[in-house]
């Protein structure tokens, strides 16, 4: 495991904080420079097609020794969460963790508590890897990284596994939806593809959220403060009491869980003359994500009615859909993935992920692409942490699932 941890620790400290709204792909210079690297540790391994295009996208392939066999692609995202800073990562490994919370060294008042990471009950004695508490860890996905590159290099190193052909496919953006908005199931030839992209251990992943995002536009009048009487429409108070509107004990993050959708304010800018706000709708069923649309809508013409100078203007953009549905294209794709976890000795979990990855929208495209765990906890967050232990038993999964693919 040692050169897991080694390939982890380098590849966070490589700063690849996706960036919103840049205009250009990828939307941070770093994402390219661990690509270079990781195509570069690929040609060193023997994987001789390995490249990197111009977009980034890390694209290599291991030979199969089962001829015939399905051909099946491996995925992960170089880039992370633009919600916390991804500079200067500095991780602290915990060996032969005793238990307990963990306070973080750079800003004590981050503390990762047992309380809520109950899973570390169950991690004693092993190897924890946290940030100081000043930055995200960089562990989504970089553990996934971690783990596919790993599983490079036993399948180079053994070649009696017998397996098809293995496709890897390093992806950037995916944090700003926009991980495969530059490639297409073509480009990777694959019959079946799993993203490495999953909290902890065993659990596989064959449904997602739906998703689109909503721009509200609230439109007042502005003039000078001075003689604002009666003409000035502050759009900043028009917009508290748009958010108003909002149900308060339901259809939101924080009072949602299992398969409730929700509607989620996340930005908001502007002035006294018109402001924007940004909305994810999510739910499992797609047809709902129209119905929180149209009540967005709605809640903008119960505001024009109680301010007629007022517009509000809704607008909205669909970014993935439930990737279970093309999972009917290959129905074992999900299957396979729990008789790999039980073939590595573990108890497998299929679960359903409240958001979605590059699987989903490769899915939408054609080819089926289900999420397997790769070691993440909290991400996105100063209180993000992995366990090499659990990248470790990610890698035995892969083995087993190559070897299922190949009918073995």
């Amino acid at each position: 495991m040692s050169t897991l941890l080694d390939r982890f620790l380098r590849y966070v400290a490589i700063d690849t904080q996706a960036v919103e709204n840049s205009g250009i792909y990828p939307s941070s210079p770093n994402q390219l420079v661990l690509g270079k690297i990781l195509r570069d540790e690929l040609l060193a391994m023997g994987l001789s097609d390995a490249r990197q295009t111009e977009f980034g996208i890390v694209h290599a392939t291991i030979p199969g020794n089962v001829p015939g066999a399905p051909v099946v692609a491996f995925n992960s995202h170089v880039d992370t969460s633009p919600e916390t800073t991804a500079a200067n990562v500095r991780p602290q490994v915990i060996r032969n963790y005793a238990g307990g919370d963990l306070v973080l060294p750079g800003d004590p008042t981050k503390i990762i508590r047992v309380a809520d990471n109950l899973e570390l009950n169950h991690l004693h004695g092993q190897t924890i890897i946290t940030t100081d508490g000043t930055t995200l860890l960089g562990a989504d996905d970089k553990s996934g990284v971690s783990v596919i590159m790993e599983l490079a290099k036993t399948l180079v190193e053994n070649p009696s596994i017998p397996h098809g052909d293995i496709k890897i496919v390093f992806t950037c953006d995916e944090e700003i939806g926009q991980g495969v908005l530059h490639l297409e199931p073509a480009e990777i030839g694959a019959d079946v593809a799993y993203t490495l992209d999953g909290q902890g251990t065993a659990e596989i992943e064959g449904e997602t959220f739906s998703a689109d995002r909503a721009t509200v536009t609230i439109t007042g009048v502005n003039i000078h403060p001075s003689i604002g009487k009666g003409r000035m429409l502050n759009a900043v108070k028009l917009a508290a009491k748009f958010l108003e509107f909002l149900p308060q004990n339901r259809l939101s993050p924080e009072t949602t869980a299992d398969r409730d959708g929700f509607v989620h304010p996340y930005t908001i800018e502007g002035g006294v003359g018109q402001v924007k706000m940004q909305f994810l709708l999510r739910d499992f069923e797609t047809v709902q994500l129209a119905e929180q649309a149209e009540m967005l809508r709605e809640f903008g013409r119960q505001l024009v009615g109680d301010f007629p100078k007022a517009s509000v203007d809704v607008t909205v953009v669909a970014q993935y859909r439930n990737m279970r549905d093309g999972m009917e294209k290959e129905p074992r794709a999900v299957p396979f993935a729990l008789e790999a976890v039980r073939r590595a000795g573990q108890t497998p979990r299929q679960l359903s992920i409240r958001g979605g990855t590059d699987g989903a929208q490769l899915t939408a495209k054609g080819l089926p692409t289900p999420n397997i765990s790769c070691g993440e906890h909290n991400p996105h967050s100063p209180l993000e942490w992995t366990c090499l232990e659990e990248m470790e038993a990610n890698v035995k999964v892969l083995v087993e699932l190559v070897q299922v693919w190949a009918g073995k």
